[in-house]
């Protein structure tokens, strides 16, 4: 398995990563992550998935591309470090009477053995691990040679990259830490995944639809642990004007004019064959 270090790293990625566990477990990210449903179902057409495969969800959250995939008759393990995300996803597949199992992992370090599954899906969660380079490799690892790796990964120009570049502003990241909008990247993917992988890559739109931005700012400040940390780690004056940045954003991609929000978010569709 070839797969190159892209950039250096120097921050402490351990102490990142429980900072990052603690802020998507604040809040209630089942609550945003619910309405991304149909990206979870349009992956698993893409990587063409079959009933008789073994399909691992990394960085799960509530599990949109798990029930996707086990609407589908596959025998679907779903992870995530966050367990009361898990809980989210259990109750999903109970009320659905879906066959899952749910186990808490890493996502750099899978508690799998080498070519377990025939396919690995992420959707917008292994592009927020702090070692983008270790993720890589432990999707590679756990998939068979032959098998494919899915991802949905928001891109780096779009609302949600915009959105984690303002928030660096007021809450700047660890330095050394790269973006997890470069999963949103071609380029960045071939310099992780390296020549063991053929990278097909769609570009998308997932439409994000509230009752109006004051309403969209209400959910994300209260339930998108990144955003609700933000506001928690910054002073009143500072967090009146991170309210105002987010409604600048907002009026700049909302497409509505009835007082709604409609705000298309581009990502990457992405489809890895593993050599």
């Amino acid at each position: 398995m070839n797969i190159q270090t892209p950039v250096p790293v120097a921050a402490d990625l351990a102490a990142v990563k429980e900072r990052q566990r603690a802020a998507w477990s604040a809040g209630d990210y089942a609550i945003v992550g619910a309405t991304l449903q149909i990206v979870g179902e349009t992956l698993c057409e893409a990587a063409d998935l079959r009933s008789n495969q073994r399909l691992l969800d990394v960085a799960a959250g509530n599990g949109n591309a798990t029930l996707a995939a086990a609407r589908r008759f596959a025998d679907v393990t779903s992870t995530d470090y966050v367990g009361a995300l898990l809980d989210r996803g259990r109750e999903r597949a109970k009320a659905e009477r879906l066959a899952v199992t749910f186990q808490e992992a890493d996502a750099e370090n899978l508690p799998f053995a080498d070519a377990s599954f025939d396919v690995v899906l992420s959707t917008f969660g292994v592009m927020f691990t702090p070692n983008q380079v270790q993720a890589a490799q432990e999707l590679m690892r756990v998939c068979r040679p032959g098998g494919k790796i899915g991802l949905a990964n928001w891109t780096p120009g779009g609302f949600i990259g915009r959105l984690f570049k303002l928030i660096g502003k007021y809450v700047p990241p660890a330095p050394g830490m790269m973006s997890p909008a470069l999963w949103g990247d071609k380029a960045h993917l071939e310099a992780l995944f390296g020549s063991d992988a053929t990278i097909a890559t769609q570009s998308r739109m997932f439409v994000f639809r509230y009752r109006s931005p004051a309403h969209w700012v209400e959910v994300f400040r209260n339930y998108y642990g990144p955003v609700l940390k933000t506001f928690a780690a910054i002073d009143p004056p500072a967090r009146e004007a991170l309210a105002a940045d987010l409604h600048a954003l907002i009026d700049e991609f909302n497409v509505a004019k009835d007082g709604t929000l409609v705000i298309p978010s581009a990502y990457l569709e992405v489809v890895i064959a593993r050599q």
